[in-house]
């Protein structure tokens, strides 16, 4: 190997000049020393030719100026064999920070799913990716300690529960639900870079983002159908109405809150869901019963306004309607961890218990067949063992 730029002497001999000087690595893969002025420290670049394309690539490494100079030479060469090893497996030549690769995910989720799934992820990178100082790194330099150091910091992160009635959010320890949430989109943009070539390995995630065990264990809080009219009867009238859309249709509360008038199709009693996790329309035909409250909620209403609003006529979200659902619940002797997603949780029991296909409890649900049999798939087992106990003779 050429030694013009091996040593400390040899580099300071050098003359400025914009092109890099080059040293040989082996056929087709060169390591440079680039120095713009007399002063400066010098900069490395690695450069590789594609036998394909003939095309040459090069790669910026940085100065090393955290190193003795005398240890410049030998970072720089690992640094380039490491990018040369990366390319030789396949892996494309373009930089890619953990950042970039998080907002070429949101692209691909937008083309594919939709802008609701896409706007979350968008979100979730925003609260816990952006700011922190994994989100700078190259995907060739990103390794797992770093990963679990982000992971740590996650986990350590009070949520925020705001409440209209106090100015000062309070704060409770993150579930690990939700933890399992937001490593799954980071582990979901990482894994697309990785499909692309960006990065050759997924050593640095692979393990550091597995889940949390048992975080989504089952919906154990199901109120019957009387638990749930003392429910809406104990809540104030708007409330009142949002539980009650909430305990006919299986729709979790969120998606039911973004409803519009425009979603109610009055004349064929057919309700559109276009927000939701699912990320696509899905339509549902509703009983004449649902249908009428539906059609008295929309009644007088634009297209754009939102078919449930609370009393000052806003639109609901899950941080107005958290605390009048405790109440009422409190207030109707119901368990102190009844929320309006019990409703949902409820409404998708009875439907599994009555006997209704998963497939279509999933699809009323807007969520996958696998989820149904996750949480509810016991609910069948119970009736396959009466089942198999009638044919006892």
């Amino acid at each position: 190997m050429a030694t013009g730029i091996s040593t400390v002497k040899a580099r300071d001999a050098l003359k400025p000049r914009h092109e890099p000087y080059f040293a040989k690595v082996e056929r087709g893969l060169y390591l440079g020393f680039q120095k713009l002025t007399g002063a400066s420290v010098g900069g490395w670049v690695a450069r590789s030719r594609d036998d394909e394309t003939g095309k040459q690539r090069k790669k910026a490494l940085g100065d090393f100026a955290h190193l003795p100079a005398a240890e410049r030479y030998d970072a720089a060469s690992k640094a380039a064999r490491e990018w040369f090893d990366h390319l030789g497996k396949g892996g494309t030549a373009k930089v890619v920070t953990v950042q970039g690769a998080c907002e070429d995910y949101v692209k691909h989720v937008r083309q594919g799913r939709g802008d609701v799934p896409a706007d979350d992820m968008k979100a979730r990178f925003g609260r816990w990716v952006y700011g922190h100082g994994l989100a700078k790194i190259d995907l060739a330099k990103l390794t797992r300690a770093k990963v679990e150091s982000w992971r740590k910091a996650l986990a350590a992160t009070p949520a925020k529960i705001n409440r209209d009635d106090r100015e000062v959010p309070l704060t409770r320890p993150r579930a690990p639900s939700s933890v399992n949430r937001d490593m799954a989109a980071l582990k979901a943009a990482l894994n697309y870079a990785h499909d692309l070539g960006h990065v050759t390995s997924d050593d640095a995630w692979r393990v550091a983002l597995r889940p949390i065990k048992n975080a989504d264990g089952r919906r154990d809080v199901y109120l019957d159908a009387t638990q749930r009219r003392a429910l809406i009867e104990h809540a104030r009238p708007d409330v009142g109405i949002l539980l009650r859309g909430l305990a006919m249709v299986p729709l979790r509360p969120g998606a039911l809150a973004a409803l519009t008038a425009g979603n109610f199709d009055k004349r064929l009693g057919v309700l559109t869901i276009g927000k939701d996790k699912a990320g696509k329309d899905r339509k549902i035909k509703l009983p004449s019963v649902t249908a009428e409250l539906f059609a008295g909620l929309c009644k007088d209403k634009l297209p754009a306004a939102p078919i449930f609003t609370r009393e000052d006529g806003k639109a609901w979200d899950k941080d107005s309607w958290k605390w009048p659902v405790k109440e009422a619940a409190a207030a109707a002797k119901l368990p102190a961890n009844a929320t309006a997603y019990t409703l949902r949780h409820s409404t998708i029991t009875d439907l599994v218990t009555q006997g209704l296909d998963l497939l279509t409890v999933a699809v009323l649900s807007g969520t996958s067949v696998a989820m149904i049999e996750r949480h509810y798939g016991h609910l069948r087992a119970d009736h396959a063992a009466a089942a198999l106990a009638a044919l006892a003779l």
